[in-house]
């Protein structure tokens, strides 16, 4: 039988680069969390996906789905609730060297985020998997956060789950390990790299700490210089993760 990580918080964002959400519970599937990163807003003529790292100000952006609806709140105080139907328009974008063909949508949400990033941004349908870096799950330990004094400010990493551990950077050892994770059980794969969003605040997105910084200095780095923090996951078998 595998072993058991407990989960001290798991979360994840509906809409890529918007506020990380703390969440009960995850459904996991084959396909990794359920309802993460369904969809992305897209700068159509430039046929780019909008990401945290080049928006910081998509941080404070918080989306929820309610009821058929998609909820987009932002922090001026400004929100809409409505359906995102697809337009029957696609675009195709390049993503992290791979090509993802998004489904855009018709209603209110591309113009309320539009002025507040101060450019023309539709929001747009993902397939499972298309706006994902590499593996769909992301696991780090709460001994690593304390490291670097990072425990309640957690959801910098944006971690679908983070786990409680004893040993700082343990994670490390995981490699190819089957692991109970609630109803589910996942089996941990590489390394996660880290670029400059950790940097900001998860809750305003300003940049507020040094955190690559002292990543560089501490952790492994790969060829293009990002620290490792944290792995990524496969879902072995489905279920509901609790915290």
């Amino acid at each position: 039988m595998s072993a058991e990580l407990i989960v001290r918080a798991a979360g994840f964002a509906p809409v890529k680069g918007t506020r990380h959400l703390s969440l009960p519970s995850v459904e996991l599937d084959a396909a990794g969390p359920v309802g993460d990163r369904a969809w992305c807003f897209v700068d159509v003529d430039a046929r780019q996906v909008l990401r945290t790292v080049q928006h910081p100000s998509l941080v404070p952006v918080v989306t929820r789905v309610v009821g058929n609806g998609l909820c987009v709140a932002l922090p001026s105080g400004g929100s809409v609730t409505a359906s995102a139907e697809r337009s029957g328009q696609t675009v195709t974008c390049d993503y992290w060297g791979r090509s993802v063909s998004l489904a855009l949508t018709d209603g209110p949400h591309a113009a309320l985020v539009s002025d507040h990033l101060g450019k023309d941004v539709r929001l747009a349908a993902a397939p499972r998997g298309g706006v994902v870096f590499a593996a769909p799950v992301t696991i780090v330990g709460t001994a690593s956060l304390r490291e670097l004094d990072l425990l309640e400010e957690a959801a910098r990493l944006r971690a679908t789950f983070v786990v409680e551990t004893e040993e700082p950077w343990v994670e490390d050892t995981w490699l190819g390990t089957s692991f109970e994770l609630g109803g589910a059980r996942v089996r941990v794969g590489g390394p996660v790299p880290r670029c400059a969003v950790i940097d900001h605040h998860p809750e305003t997105g300003v940049k507020d700490r040094r955190v690559l910084k002292e990543l560089v200095r501490r952790r492994p780095t790969n060829r293009a210089g990002e620290p490792m923090f944290g792995v990524y996951a496969e879902v072995v078998r489905p279920g509901v993760v609790e915290v």
